[in-house]
């Protein structure tokens, strides 16, 4: 029986030379995957109390938009800097080979609101970080953070959990 992990292909030296990208566009591609994973994600948090999910860019809005509908749940997206029409809030963070801005629409989460944060793979942890500190200026609670992949010896996770959060996820891959 297949695995998560085993829909995900791995790119050599992509995007620079010594990177192993994890690539999850073939889970998204397998309808069994797709399930599987989707499946995976929320059962932790089937009947917790949970209002909104949050999708990081970009493979959290597939991820995030699956999984808001399994729980009946609004979606809303944590965008690059640029995306979002309306009045937004930002937050800098760095990325594992650079730095980059998130932003939120200011109206997109009210406060006491409790929040599923949702992306494809947690590396460093900076643009989860960067997603719970917008949702805690706007006074959300983020009650779990949920990820496919996990690259442990980049410490994300343990960033994440140092911050209070509840981590969540699927496979773990050495190496970066």
């Amino acid at each position: 029986m297949k695995r998560v992990q085993d829909y995900i292909r791995t790119i050599p030296d992509f995007p620079y030379e010594g990177i192993m990208f994890r690539d999850v566009t073939t889970l998204f591609s397998s309808p069994r995957g797709f399930r599987m994973a989707v499946d995976q994600l929320l059962h932790p948090h089937t009947g917790a109390d949970i209002d909104v999910v949050v999708g990081l860019e970009a493979r959290g809005f597939i991820l995030g938009g699956a999984i808001a509908h399994q729980l009946g749940k609004g979606f809303v997206p944590i965008r690059k800097k640029g995306k979002l029409p309306g009045k937004t809030i930002e937050q800098a963070y760095q990325l594992e080979y650079g730095e980059a801005v998130m932003e939120i629409h200011d109206d997109a989460i009210e406060a006491g609101a409790k929040v599923l944060v949702v992306d494809d793979l947690l590396a460093t942890g900076g643009t989860a970080e960067a997603g719970i500190k917008l949702l805690e200026k706007l006074g959300g609670v983020v009650v779990g953070c949920s990820f496919i992949i996990d690259l442990p010896e980049l410490g994300g996770r343990k960033k994440l959990e140092t911050m209070g959060m509840d981590v969540h996820v699927l496979c773990e891959f050495e190496g970066a």
